[in-house]
């Protein structure tokens, strides 16, 4: 951040120059930061609209719409972007360019995060939802993170992550734990780290997990990546389909204590363990594998029966045989 030891966050918003003032006047001034000014911005920030759990009507909501109908503004360094992503009022926060921030920085709820353009990042730190609501994020990259790249958390619900990069942060890349729900995962790219995406933090925690962690994941890429792509813990259903896992050296997915996952329509391939159920040393979970394609894998693990997604959400299989060619095409940041 900037040296300003007499302004506060919201401090910034008094007496900045008159030009950024003039380019958000409804808003109010803020250092660096400007309206949309173009159309393209306008329709990237709106293309698309959260699918699987995320689309879900629940808990109040009636999906995730993230900062639909609120100001659209765009940030170009990291003291701004924390001051917008901490206010109460939605917003639509563009970010142009490589923002440099510290720890796990709160994200409040009705926000959505887009990066403008293919080069947009986080970097060094990431971000925190904690008994928040109606999140997007989107077309980023996150890198070396001092703890999760992104976490979310403490009955926290309706979160879309879609089209990012993660790679090289000391912790997970994705924590969903502690009673979070409604969150689907999609188009994102994955590579250089091991612990990949966390689903319920601790074996004890079933009294807050049970009934809720319900998560979809497709069309993601992981590449190379070692472990947890997912690892669950009593989340029903987690819905794990038509991604690509490809050099993956641990495993591929964990259902452990008790969770209910389903798996199908995915490419595994040099993946020594696909599908585990039960994992180190948390007790087994649920897990049933359909229209899968093992390619130098080894015998995929499977038990009972799960509750299926379709109660929730409609959703299209791909041909998982067109992964390999259609997932790393599309998947990661700079491809919406």
């Amino acid at each position: 951040m900037r040296n300003l030891p007499a302004l506060t966050r919201r401090g910034l918003l008094a007496g900045t120059a008159a030009t950024v003032a003039a380019a958000l006047p409804a808003v109010g001034a803020a250092p660096r930061a400007r309206a949309a000014d173009s159309p393209v911005q306008l329709a990237a920030a709106a293309a698309q609209s959260a699918d699987g759990f995320a689309s879900v009507p629940a808990l109040g909501l009636t999906g995730t719409t993230g900062g639909a109908g609120g100001p659209v503004v765009t940030v170009t360094d990291a003291e701004t972007f924390l001051d917008y992503c901490d206010r109460d009022e939605p917003y639509v926060i563009q970010v142009s360019g490589t923002l440099r921030i510290t720890s796990k920085q709160g994200v409040r709820s009705n926000k959505t995060i887009i990066g403008l353009g293919a080069d947009a990042e986080i970097t060094g730190g990431g971000l925190d939802m904690y008994r928040r609501q109606n999140v997007i994020i989107r077309n980023l990259r996150f890198t070396d993170a001092e703890d999760d790249s992104i976490s979310i958390q403490q009955s926290t619900h309706h979160i879309w992550i879609d089209h990012c990069t993660f790679g090289t942060g000391a912790d997970g890349l994705i924590d969903i734990v502690r009673g979070a729900d409604y969150v689907t995962v999609s188009w994102n790219h994955f590579r250089d780290h091991s612990k990949t995406m966390l689903i319920g933090h601790s074996d004890a925690n079933g009294s807050q997990d049970r009934g809720r962690l319900r998560v979809t994941f497709h069309h993601n890429f992981f590449d190379g990546t070692a472990q947890r792509h997912p690892r669950v813990r009593f989340g029903e259903p987690v819905h794990v389909y038509n991604n690509y896992y490809r050099n993956n050296s641990l495993y591929g997915v964990a259902s452990t204590e008790d969770a209910g996952v389903l798996v199908e329509g995915n490419y595994f391939e040099n993946v020594a363990h696909p599908i585990y159920s039960g994992y180190d040393e948390s007790g087994p979970g649920r897990v049933v594998e359909r229209g899968n394609v093992y390619v130098n894998c080894g015998r995929p693990e499977t038990l009972g029966t799960v509750v299926e997604p379709r109660v929730f959400y409609a959703y299209t299989l791909d041909a998982p045989t067109t992964l390999p060619l259609t997932v790393p095409a599309g998947a990661g940041a700079g491809r919406i």
